[in-house]
């Protein structure tokens, strides 16, 4: 007795069928849907620009920019007021520069120990743990740096006051550690272990296979976290707002009290300040002088990731 091969061809056909519209139609609602939340990320971030562009150039039609840029005092609720943006930038860039001196050693040097020293199961601890101060609110670090740090700095330093630019930016920079570890420790671990073998090969020690090897290979990565705190430093709310003081002030003194850019737009917002008025107006041309420089910044990490990036097959 014979089969005809070609009738389980065509009863085979016949039974699994699947039904390509149904796949099309989920691939489509898939990505409608995809596309739909990267199109509101997009344009959330332009409708942030824009209000910025706007509001400041409104600002810019009362104030000139020479007086913005010259002008040694920030004292726009004042019956004589003063748009000297520099008095806040200078507030900004201390704090900042005194958060960067401790966390960018500490948090590399944390990097460093978890990926080359820690065992893996003491890794497995200390990393999450690590990255739980990220989850601190800035709020608690606002009060630790105000209540416990600008007393215990004062045994110290006679001449600091209680609102002072020192205690806010140490608590500033214990604030950004977990970011500059995390980060500088994923750029360390990625680095291939052949590096490391051939330069134990070579006789170097581990500490410096660490110094002339790993460190300039993940170079790329390690430059890209501490471009990323010194964003997150600039653009801290509320630790500079309660531990560092509100009096604008230009110089660089850190046992005085001082107002950042951000500082100052927690003042303004949360005062009675009519909504259209002048001094409503400068809270948008502070915030697009923040935002251009941490745009700055940003462009330059990528600038220098692309540069220096270290590619290994």
């Amino acid at each position: 007795m014979t089969t005809n091969p070609s009738s389980f061809e065509s009863s085979d056909s016949e039974m699994f069928r699947p039904n390509r519209q149904l796949n099309k139609r989920l691939e489509l609602v898939v990505k409608i849907v995809f596309a739909t939340f990267a199109f509101v990320s997009v344009a959330t971030t332009i409708g942030i620009v824009l209000t910025l562009i706007f509001e400041t150039v409104a600002f810019f039609q009362e104030v000139s920019l020479w007086k913005f840029l010259t002008d040694t005092a920030w004292t726009p609720l004042f019956a004589n007021p003063q748009f000297g943006i520099f008095v806040l930038i200078s507030a900004t860039f201390l704090t900042s520069v005194i958060a960067l001196m401790v966390a960018l050693p500490l948090g590399l040097l944390a990097a460093i120990c978890l990926s080359e020293y820690a065992s893996p199961g003491i890794r497995r601890w200390l990393k999450p743990a690590l990255e739980i101060l990220a989850g601190v609110p800035t709020v608690v670090f606002g009060y630790f740096a105000l209540m416990l740090v600008s007393p215990f700095l004062k045994t110290f330093i006679p001449g600091l006051q209680g609102f002072n630019a020192l205690s806010a930016g140490i608590v500033l920079g214990i604030a950004i550690i977990p970011m500059v570890a995390s980060l500088s420790e994923d750029a360390i671990y990625a680095v291939p272990n052949s590096l490391r073998q051939g330069a134990y090969a070579l006789g170097a020690t581990k500490r410096e296979t660490i110094i002339g090897v790993v460190i300039p290979a993940a170079l790329s990565g390690i430059v890209a976290s501490f471009v990323l705190a010194v964003s997150r430093a600039v653009g801290e709310t509320m630790i500079v707002s309660i531990a560092a003081g509100q009096n604008p002030t230009l110089g660089l003194n850190p046992l005085v009290p001082v107002m950042t850019m951000t500082a100052y737009i927690v003042q303004v917002s949360l005062g009675d300040t009519p909504a259209g008025s002048l001094a409503y107006k400068t809270i948008f041309s502070v915030g697009m002088t923040l935002f251009l420089l941490t745009l700055a910044l940003n462009i330059f990490s990528f600038w220098f990731v692309r540069r220096f990036r270290e590619k290994y097959d």
